[in-house]
């Protein structure tokens, strides 16, 4: 879209890094770089991160794996959330990944198409998403153990409440099925870092705290995101916005129209809640987020603007969030290839 701008911040994305691995103590910290880095760019953010110092990335599908490991080139290590699925194995293979395998059926599959490759193992410590469970482990645990995972990993359900029970039992559950191991394990994304050093284990998987998401509320921002003002019109007391005649002026007010909307990743929940900014100026949304734009109330502004900011220093991509009853990933990994990109920083 000619003049909404999306600004990534590399250097932002490497600081939030080893803010995290700093958090992790003597653990080793990897880098999730899964949904296309959180919608920022896998081959730009990888290499960054590389540049840095990770050498363990993990991806959800192998066919992200592939887009990273030609960014990142041969040397790090990238592992796949998914395991090894049903016509992964060549672009396992290929692409030198390595499956976490989730069940008796893909270790089957894993053995049988790939001998010898390396892999590692997912485990359910109780968030009943990915992972074998524990009678399952325990029927394979020991002949799995002797082919040399690289990895034995599990994940948080609630590691972003600190106080909450289930972390404490998640814990307890995979000492419990790994202790007895000897191979190097990881149960800690960005909350679980958060949580101490009893979550480190042997690697740390920070993930959206990379991106400048809670719950690390220390993070850098990382995205700035400024969409252009097509037009602006002066609309009479009582007259009507958008569609569906979703908002009435109760004075006369300016209504600047954005060349933004749901097409954008600004979803449509974000109607008569968020905002946007001139500078550090709120600006309410008025009447229906549309495909393809928003208004805007400029009136208390004191010129007319050309562009107005929707992530920045001011309003992150949390606070956009909590104004659509959402979550700053689900803001993150929707916002549109209608953007232009840019890239600040060098990950240096």
């Amino acid at each position: 879209m000619a003049g909404s701008k999306l600004t990534i911040d590399l250097d932002a994305i490497v600081a939030n890094w080893r803010a995290l691995a700093h958090a992790s103590g003597h653990t080793e910290a990897g880098a999730v770089i899964k949904a296309d880095a959180y919608g920022l760019g896998a081959s730009r953010v990888g290499p960054a991160l590389a540049k840095a110092g990770a050498r363990r990335f993990f991806v959800a599908l192998s066919e992200e794996g592939a887009i990273l490991r030609r960014a990142l080139g041969q040397g790090p290590e990238i592992y796949v959330f998914s395991g090894h699925m049903a016509g992964d194995t060549a672009s396992i293979a290929d692409h030198a990944l390595i499956p976490l395998l989730n069940s008796p059926e893909q270790v089957a599959r894993h053995r049988t198409a790939l001998p010898g490759h390396p892999f590692g193992i997912q485990l359910d410590t109780g968030m009943n998403r990915l992972g074998m469970e524990e009678a399952e482990w325990r029927t394979l645990s020991a002949d799995l153990i002797a082919d040399g995972p690289r990895l034995i990993m599990s994940h948080l359900a609630c590691a972003d409440e600190a106080d909450h029970p289930m972390n404490a039992a998640q814990l307890a559950a995979f000492r419990r099925m790994t202790d007895d191991t000897g191979v190097a394990r990881s149960l800690a994304a960005t909350g679980g870092i958060l949580l101490g050093p009893d979550y480190h284990f042997d690697m740390t998987r920070p993930g959206i705290g990379l991106y400048g998401g809670l719950p690390f509320a220390g993070a850098q921002p990382v995205v700035h995101l400024s969409l252009p003002v097509i037009q602006i019109r002066d609309v009479a007391a009582d007259e009507t916005v958008g569609y569906g005649n979703a908002w009435t002026a109760s004075e006369p007010s300016r209504i600047a129209t954005l060349a933004a909307g749901y097409a954008d990743g600004l979803i449509r929940a974000m109607t008569g809640r968020a905002r946007v900014f001139a500078g550090d100026t709120p600006c309410p949304l008025v009447g229906r987020v549309s495909m393809d734009m928003m208004g805007v109330d400029v009136t208390h502004l004191d010129r007319a603007p050309e562009v107005l900011d929707i992530l920045c220093r001011a309003q992150g991509v949390d606070t956009l969030a909590d104004a659509a009853g959402t979550i700053g990933y689900e803001i993150l990994t929707s916002l549109g290839n209608r953007y232009e990109r840019s890239y600040t920083g060098t990950g240096a």
